[in-house]
């Protein structure tokens, strides 16, 4: 998953695109293991994904609602459909992503 920065996050939504938008920080334990489930989330989806280190762009905590790390937003035709905070499992993800994607 490439990290992004604000440019390739506005590129993104201008686009209207259709995709992930995970925020983490380095530090959070809880992030590092979402970290890897999107990972294989990647190899099994056609899908575009970005992170975003949200100790680098705290004005987006605001701007998303985000009340914690780590934080999947699902983005709809540009426009940000769900907040996921609680990962559980791959199998859950890979539910809920086939929601957005067809």
């Amino acid at each position: 998953m490439n990290e992004w920065n604000r440019t390739a996050l506005t590129a993104f939504l201008d686009r209207e695109a259709t995709g992930l938008v995970y925020f983490y920080t380095p530090m959070c334990g809880t992030c590092q293991v979402a970290s890897k489930m999107l990972q294989v989330i990647e190899q099994l989806v056609e899908l575009e994904m970005g992170k975003m280190n949200l100790n680098f762009h705290p004005d987006l905590a605001n701007e998303f609602e985000i009340e914690s790390v780590p934080c999947l937003l699902f983005i709809d035709a540009g426009k940000v459909r769900e907040t996921l905070y609680a990962f559980q499992s791959v199998p859950f993800l890979l539910e809920k992503i086939k929601q957005y994607i067809s």
